[in-house]
């Protein structure tokens, strides 16, 4: 797996393995991973997010499964990596977890086949798509409820797509060591090819955006001193604090 990593004044991306990240960019030079600031890994132009993609989360919500996938966009200042603060706004009074697999895009591409999806995947990570709910039923629609400074969690590392099975992997929430959300990604509703000829259709995807694949059941409330944790086998915990 790899990822981007910050020290003192560099950043640069670096192969993570049994603690040990070893630059990409300096000679292979190697630090311990505690001596480095684990920063999002990639730098996309655009996140973009599936709503209600998990059969046992519409079963949750008494809701029709869709016969699209339903789009929406939040914007890179969002991002944090793992260990980065989730700022609870205050112009919210209820800000909310979505555990989400997230796709990171290889390679510039618009209009890729169902069959073809595989071949634009640099690999896949942890997402958490944080939500101020207050606003988003408020406002009727999801950009200012999706899109504050800290909202998308995204990491720690990547998998590259040949060692992960996106269609069989476990994804759960844990609130402060309490497990919220517990789930499996062959309950998606629209798998991850579809999901990249759907999306490549309607706009083109640039090296390093993300598309966060939607969340099972359990979505639930965070408040300022939590910790949230999403956790995909395969690929490891995503934490991060409210604050």
């Amino acid at each position: 797996m790899f990822g981007r990593f910050k020290y003192s004044d560099e950043v640069f991306y670096g192969e993570v393995s049994n603690g040990i990240v070893s630059s990409r960019e300096n000679d292979g030079k190697t630090y311990e991973i505690e001596e480095v600031e684990i920063l999002p890994p990639s730098i996309p132009t655009k996140i973009v997010c599936v709503g209600l993609n998990y059969h046992d989360h519409a079963v949750e919500l008494n809701m029709k499964v869709p016969e699209e996938p339903i789009i929406f966009l939040k914007p890179p200042s969002a991002l944090i990596g793992h260990g980065g603060k989730i700022i609870h706004p205050k112009y919210s009074q209820r800000v909310d977890y979505e555990a989400e697999l997230a796709i990171i895009i290889g390679k510039k591409c618009k209009s890729i086949s169902y069959e073809r999806a595989y071949d634009v995947i640099a690999g896949f990570t942890c997402f958490n798509d944080i939500t101020a709910r207050d606003l988003q039923n408020k406002d009727g629609q999801w950009t200012r409820s999706k899109s504050f400074d800290s909202f998308a969690p995204v990491g720690p590392f990547i998998v590259p797509a040949e060692d992960f099975e996106a269609d069989n992997a476990s994804i759960s929430t844990r609130v402060n060591g309490e497990i919220r959300q517990d789930s499996n990604t062959s309950n998606l509703i629209f798998d991850v090819p579809y999901l990249i000829e759907f999306i490549s259709g309607i706009m083109t995807l640039e090296v390093g955006d993300i598309i966060a694949t939607g969340t099972p059941p359990g979505v639930g409330e965070l408040n300022p001193g939590d910790l949230v944790e999403v956790e995909i086998e395969g690929i490891g915990i995503l934490g991060n604090e409210v604050v």
